[in-house]
């Protein structure tokens, strides 16, 4: 077994020894290491700081563009020529062609929504509420939340990826060399289609998802179908639905408004398109349900 010395004063050395075998850290080692890391920290800690400011400057910068392009496009709104038949073709495009997807997944949330209504107020007696809780649940949440969801994911994706493709293929920049102005032909008429179809669309999802819930509760549930809709009749007012198509026509203005900025100003080819399109997804999906909550703070 090794031996270690025992210690002599006057002894100096960046390690020394002790008599059981274990090294000791003399004090300039110490002070040499708490020096390095604390530099190390400052480092980090001003990297930190820097990409967050970084950061920071970058989202206020994409804001500031966005509500430049929304300012612009109110201006274009109201100024000659108007793009009439551009505006039907993305009526078209965003409400008449999402009409399925709407019909079937506001019928099976509502199937899905008096399932689990019923699980809970059986318990109590309740079966009687179901009704009024799901057209509740409909008309102020779940229908313009995952009518805009839906609409995002079809049509928010669709509008940044042609967007996109032109930029990069320099359409708009011939748009503008024939003195067509590109917002007014082509952000315009998104913008606004997709602000009057989104609550229509709304509408017609809580319409499709009662529909399922009276099928599902009188079928299937034993539910007396007067007593459900007497329920609906009775708690159910018109502020619930205003209030409900109110939040359709601010996420379906959201929406079309960053689907088109994230395409008009994409860059970098193929690649850069893609990445666009997941961004104008994931942005608009995220600011949805932001301004959802705030709306709901507000209004109820």
């Amino acid at each position: 077994m090794r031996q270690w010395a025992p210690f002599r004063a006057g002894e100096s050395g960046f390690l020394d020894r002790t008599y059981v075998g274990f090294p000791v850290i003399m004090p300039d080692c110490v002070e040499f290491l708490t020096r390095k890391s604390f530099v190390s920290f400052l480092g980090q800690l001003g990297s930190l700081v820097l990409g967050v400011g970084d950061l920071l400057r970058l989202s206020l910068e994409e804001i500031g563009k966005a509500l430049i392009l929304f300012g612009q496009s109110i201006l274009w709104l109201f100024r000659p020529p108007f793009r009439t038949r551009e505006f039907i073709r993305q009526l078209d495009f965003v409400g008449a062609q999402s009409t399925l997807l709407i019909i079937l997944t506001g019928s099976f949330t509502g199937m899905v929504s008096a399932l689990q209504g019923y699980n809970g107020m059986h318990r109590y007696g309740a079966e009687s509420m179901i009704g009024a809780t799901v057209a509740l649940a409909l008309t102020r949440e779940l229908g313009p939340v995952i009518s805009a969801l839906m609409v995002i994911g079809r049509v928010g994706s669709a509008m940044t990826a042609e967007l996109g493709s032109m930029r990069n293929t320099q359409q708009i920049d011939a748009l503008a060399s024939m003195a067509v102005d590109p917002i007014q032909y082509l952000v315009v008429p998104r913008i606004v289609a997709a602000t009057i179809t989104v609550p229509l669309l709304a509408g017609l999802f809580s319409f499709a998802g009662m529909i399922g819930a009276y099928a599902i509760c009188t079928q299937s549930l034993n539910v007396d179908g007067g007593t459900f809709m007497e329920a609906v009749r009775y708690y159910i007012d018109s502020e619930d639905i205003t209030h409900g198509l109110i939040k359709a026509v601010v996420f379906g203005l959201i929406l079309s408004l960053v689907a088109c900025y994230k395409g008009f100003y994409a860059t970098g080819g193929a690649r850069g398109v893609g990445v666009a399109t997941t961004k104008a997804v994931v942005v608009s999906s995220v600011l949805v349900l932001i301004s959802d909550y705030l709306m709901t703070a507000i209004m109820f």
